[in-house]
């Protein structure tokens, strides 16, 4: 029987110092060394999240810098277990206090409850609602927006994480990924860049329109490279090269047609691309106004015309 009580004594004690914590706490469970794949999968974490970190920026003032440090180190870039298998990406115990779902994590040793999530955006929320409603970080939310540094080290003065080490951490990731851009940024509230209202009809009925700082047509069915030319005063060889097109495309009914020459990158916000159903790097490159050269330039790893997997990130700047 001693092994039996020896079991159960080493099991509670695990469960007992995990609870033991004066109240819900955060560890910070990553990690200081990089190598370029998880470079490849830190940069990939922040092109799928920074919307949702700057609409909790626009919500509660926490700086989305500080918000995407904490998400990258403490989820590992969204590849911990516990991420995986619930959905949380701040590593947020769960305290006598907490309502919703938990799930049992090795951290540190012990085994302890954290909490558990039907989605990122729902971790996300609770991370903002976490730091807001606890006393103790009252006076972070009289920085800067933009003072990433004393956020970093107001967090672990006010007893975020135990690691002496956790500013650094966070610091070195915002400067390494430049995540102190995101906090200048708005919100985006719609992917859907093209098609605003027509600022003027060419000779013929075609409405153009003007988005990303260009002017555009759609083409008709029946539209050639030559009628568009003698109808929008651009020759026929511009209209070819400003859509990185070839002289012998047929041209299709909802073609993108630009009248001048496309930018090298995309313009602010617009940081990445996530890819849907049936898109190319060409495509994209309507969408945003950029010359497919220079997207080809920022996505080695695409082919400028190949159907592109749904989920595929693209780097516009």
């Amino acid at each position: 029987m001693r092994p039996l009580y020896l079991f159960l004594f080493i099991t509670i004690a695990l469960f007992t110092s995990c609870a033991s914590t004066t109240t819900t706490t955060i560890t910070a469970t990553g990690s200081d060394k990089w190598s370029s794949t998880k470079g490849d999968a830190y940069e990939k974490y922040v092109a799928q999240y920074y919307p949702i970190a700057v609409e909790q920026m626009e919500r509660y003032n926490i700086p989305a810098s500080i918000t995407l440090a904490q998400g990258l180190l403490e989820s590992g870039a969204g590849n911990s277990s516990l991420t995986q298998k619930s959905n949380n990406h701040f590593g947020i115990k769960a305290d006598k206090n907490w309502k919703g779902r938990k799930t049992t994590s090795l951290d540190n040793g012990r085994y302890c409850q954290f909490r558990a999530y039907d989605s990122a955006r729902e971790s996300y929320e609770d991370h903002s609602k976490f730091l807001v409603s606890r006393e103790r970080y009252a006076s972070l939310f009289k920085l800067r927006k933009d003072d990433y540094k004393g956020w970093a080290r107001g967090l672990r003065k006010a007893g975020y994480a135990e690691d002496p080490a956790y500013p650094n951490k966070l610091i070195s990731l915002i400067e390494r990924y430049r995540l102190y851009k995101f906090d200048s940024y708005k919100s985006q509230k719609s992917n859907v860049i093209l098609h605003d209202a027509a600022v003027q009809n060419s000779a013929s009925g075609h409405p153009v329109y003007r988005s990303n700082e260009l002017l555009y047509i759609i083409a008709n069915t029946g539209d050639t490279f030559k009628s568009l030319a003698k109808e929008t005063g651009v020759s026929r060889r511009k209209l070819i090269k400003y859509n990185d097109l070839y002289k012998k495309y047929p041209l299709k009914a909802g073609d993108i047609i630009y009248l001048e020459k496309k930018h090298k990158k995309a313009l602010k916000p617009h940081e990445f691309h996530t890819t849907a159903n049936g898109e190319s790097l060409y495509s994209i490159s309507q969408k945003y106004g950029i010359r497919l050269k220079k997207l080809l330039e920022m996505n080695p790893q695409f082919k400028s015309y190949a159907t592109l997997k749904v989920g595929d990130i693209v780097r516009l700047r």
